[in-house]
């Protein structure tokens, strides 16, 4: 995982730990993409669910053709038709008729297995998840489609019986515990490697909550303040600077 894709933040030497969660998500992703079914991963912002998501699925590429989706509105089923469109890379312009427009996937989705990862899920009405649903069901395509998204991407897919009742594995991220804080920080960046486990808890108390965004956030923080004081180690000094940064200052 490259430092400028994790959690928003361009944090060098940051390494993707393997927690219980991503544990987890790698053996269900695997497994609805053997079984050409559909998942939905859930939960808070910041809880890892979209970079555990990409990381399992590197590890199935090249063998299989991944195509990623990712909504920043609610789109409706024909703003859903140009997104596939764009992520299956197909050529021309796009069909003005949503039945030509329909057929035109449905070849294209016949033509390999594909697994669709659906980014940001929480931004789908029903009639776009009902679209995936129509896509899926056909028995010439041979899709698998990961959804992942915030509690309401769960809220919505449970109310369209249609789509939950073909929902293969579903999977919740929470907050890390305080004991998965203490094992998955310092192996997380550098600065954290030797840090006291009380440091590591403290921070956990009034900054990151078990929120992995929170501590990438955090730790560029504290890289930044370690550099420029030329300190070798980082203490409640160095974390109060942090925190005053993240408008919390103790």
């Amino acid at each position: 995982m490259s430092a400028t894709t994790y959690q928003y933040v361009d944090l060098p030497d940051a390494a993707v730990v393997t927690t219980r969660a991503l544990l987890t998500a790698r053996e269900n992703i695997t497994d609805t993409v053997a079984a050409r079914a559909m998942m939905c991963i859930h939960g808070g912002a910041g809880f890892g669910k979209t970079l555990a998501v990409n990381a399992c699925l590197r590890e199935l590429e090249p063998g299989e053709d991944v195509r990623k989706i990712t909504f920043r509105v609610r789109p409706t089923a024909r703003a859903v038709r140009y997104e596939l469109f764009t992520a299956l890379d197909l050529p021309g312009e796009p069909p003005r008729h949503p039945f030509e427009f329909d057929r035109l996937l449905k070849t294209a989705l016949a033509e390999r297995p594909r697994t669709f990862l659906v980014d940001e899920a929480q931004w789908l009405s029903g009639e776009a998840f009902e679209y995936f649903r129509y896509l899926w069901d056909d028995p010439s395509t041979e899709l698998a489609i990961i959804f992942v998204g915030g509690e309401g991407c769960h809220s919505v897919l449970r109310r369209e019986a249609m789509l939950s009742s073909r929902i293969f594995i579903w999977q919740h991220f929470t907050r890390l515990t305080p004991a998965e804080v203490a094992e998955a920080i310092p192996l997380f960046h550098p600065v954290w490697s030797d840090a006291d486990a009380d440091l590591i808890a403290f921070a956990d108390q009034h900054a990151a909550h078990g929120n992995f965004r929170n501590w990438a956030r955090l730790t560029g923080h504290v890289r930044l303040a370690l550099a420029r004081a030329n300190r070798p180690r980082a203490d409640t000094d160095v974390l109060r600077w942090a925190f005053s940064r993240l408008g919390t200052p103790i």
